[in-house]
């Protein structure tokens, strides 16, 4: 059968021709890849219950047709906003049926708004991890058979979700759903998916195209079925989602630090030493929003080969473990209103334990004698998922507009190297977590290359492949060299900006020993030179943005939990109000770094390239 895609380009609906409205409605009347969710000619069930699984999908599939003629026209980063009257449609329709019922506690105005952000988002997600970003890098650049082959794909897996939809909606109406038939739903996608593969893709290597092979493929679009179910389908009661209020797996009072302890066989986490991981949360106080959030990865350095890893190990178990870290509760981690304008935001700190720079894909390393489990993404994004959950799952509680993903307001950063997991794990937020009003803040962690044989380009060639990796880096930067930071800061520019509040808030100090040994510098003035290169190479790309402070007499490693630092100022601004104003006047940010003394202070250190503050 002719893949859904390609039916669209023979009709005319995706090409240079634009998109034509109501095309995608017209095709799917002719039974092409599934059906419509139960409605006949375009008509929506009567219920507000029915009509919203129906809603959304028809939403999906024109939304789908919008994001491929962008890319198809070349038209720069194609996002939430490919087709603004498709979610218009959509909104009016959920109106229109659930003006006298509401759903989830919310009434239709709340529940029309969240349809269509989980329409847009869920879409341009699939989209993007076959384009290659809202950008669609690589996809412009490659042949048209490959092209194809990732535009099918992403076309796929709405079709598979619709028709796992079209199953749980189908077993809600009736009061019959279970485990089996939630199953079958996700076996739905996986079997769409493997369509859209057989029929766009033949012989291309997604793996070396996208950085993901065809399993993982479609068990993130399976995921997100289930995601979409918990926001469109309100009466599968008893029926416990991957995702939304079912999947809530703890609870914790407000304004209090609680430390959650996750179950390894449900997310796939662990830590360096075997035991669970764990991560410590702080709900807004009662009366601040739940859904503004300061996310912290904890430091502890890296550990390489048998020998590095079997010291530390030995002389640091605790680096390997996560159940005894407490959270930190300086500068911008504070709770203190009067050192912090972030005190009363939801706090989130996780935890280091696998000495993988929190890039670990779900791997046990075998180093000589010693074998060393990498997962530290997995635990970072198993935790912020359970995160997302119940704050979803609170805030649907309290009525209102309940939780919208894209109302999140969140600082996402780490120290050292969670700095180095900052940088490796951004793009998830923005990607797939769906979470687009989300800054990012590696603290001393620059990830710089020292041009030489050993170093982190070179970690990196070796490095992702061995933890595992690859399938969880951005599909637009993927290879060694997307381990170093300006590598990954030039590959993911052009993705930033969509919300204002997309940008790398990167801030460290440059006399920092630490950080210049993790990189594997060993001459200073080589490591604050290579810094100031990077700063005036990538400062003017979009979303790109440094506070440098400026202690030279001695070695600084991390500066945003220092009181002093945090209050002081560079250039003019105190950096605790650099990073307020970056979360409330995003586009008013500005570097702030300075020539400061370095160059005579430090033998050999060099004025900065570009024009900076004295």
């Amino acid at each position: 059968m002719m893949s859904w895609y390609r039916h669209m380009v023979a009709l005319g609906c995706i090409g240079a021709a634009g998109w034509m409205a109501g095309c995608t409605s017209s095709a799917s009347a002719t039974g092409e890849d599934g059906d419509t969710g139960g409605a006949e000619d375009g008509a929506l069930p009567g219920s507000c219950a029915r009509a919203m699984p129906a809603a959304l999908t028809t939403c999906m599939r024109d939304f789908a047709t919008g994001l491929a003629n962008c890319y198809e026209a070349g038209a720069g980063a194609c996002g939430v906003d490919a087709a603004d009257d498709v979610l218009d449609a959509l909104e009016a329709s959920v109106l229109d049926a659930c003006a006298d019922e509401g759903a989830f506690g919310l009434d239709a105005s709340a529940l029309a708004g969240r349809l269509a952000n989980a329409c847009a988002s869920e879409t341009s997600s699939l989209a993007w991890r076959g384009y290659g970003g809202p950008q669609g890098d690589p996809w412009s650049g490659l042949p048209e058979d490959t092209r194809a082959c990732l535009g099918g794909i992403a076309f796929s897996g709405v079709v598979g979700i619709e028709a796992g939809l079209g199953r749980l909606d189908s077993c809600a109406a009736a009061g019959d759903c279970s485990a089996e038939t939630l199953n079958a739903a996700r076996d739905d996608v996986f079997a769409a998916v493997d369509a859209g593969l057989t029929d766009d893709c033949g012989g291309t290597n997604l793996v070396a195209t996208i950085a993901i092979d065809e399993d993982t493929y479609k068990t993130r679009a399976a995921d997100q079925m289930e995601c979409l179910a918990a926001v469109a389908i309100p009466d599968l009661d008893g029926l416990t989602l991957n995702c939304g209020p079912s999947n809530a797996d703890f609870t914790a009072p407000r304004g209090e630090w609680t430390q959650v302890v996750v179950d390894g066989e449900k997310w796939g986490t662990l830590c360096g030493d075997g035991t669970d991981y764990a991560f410590q949360i702080r709900l807004a106080p009662e009366g601040a929003p739940l859904d503004r959030m300061v996310i912290g990865l904890q430091g502890g350095g890296v550990c390489i080969f048998e020998d590095d890893c079997s010291a530390k190990l030995a002389s640091a178990p605790g680096l390997f473990n996560a159940l005894d870290d407490e959270p930190y509760g300086f500068g911008i981690a504070s709770n203190d209103p009067a050192e912090s304008p972030f005190a009363d935001w939801t706090k989130v700190y996780l935890p280091y334990c696998n000495q993988d720079v929190f890039a670990g894909g779900g791997v046990v390393e075998v180093l000589g004698n010693l074998e060393l489990p990498r997962y530290g993404a997995v635990n970072l994004r198993a935790a912020l998922r359970m995160v997302r959950d119940v704050v979803w799952k609170e805030m649907d509680a309290e009525g209102g507009a309940g939780f919208r993903p894209d109302q999140v307001l969140a600082l996402f950063g780490g120290w050292s190297a969670g700095g180095y997991g900052t940088l490796y794990n951004y793009h998830w937020l923005l990607d797939d977590l769906q979470w687009p009003r989300t800054a990012a803040f590696p603290d001393a962690g620059m990830a710089l290359d020292n041009g030489e044989l050993f170093g982190v380009a070179a970690l990196g060639q070796v490095k992702i492949p061995a933890w595992g990796t690859q399938p969880l880096l951005p599909p637009y930067c993927f290879d060694g060299g997307c381990a170093v930071g300006p590598v990954l800061y030039d590959a993911i520019s052009p993705r930033l900006k969509q919300s204002p509040e997309q940008q790398f808030l990167i801030v460290s100090n440059p006399k920092d020993d630490t950080q210049q040994g993790d990189a594997y510098f060993s001459d200073e003035a080589t490591w604050i030179n290579t810094m100031r290169q990077s700063v005036c190479d990538t400062r003017d790309l979009p979303g790109i943005n440094y506070y440098l402070t400026s202690v030279s007499d001695q070695s600084i490693h991390v500066v945003s939990i220092r009181p002093d630092l945090w209050a002081g100022s560079v250039d003019g601004e105190a950096m605790k109000d650099w990073f307020w104003r970056a979360m409330t006047e995003p586009d008013t940010v500005e570097t702030r770094v300075e020539e400061a003394d370095f160059v005579t202070a430090i033998p050999g250190v060099q004025p900065y390239p570009c024009a900076v503050a004295p």
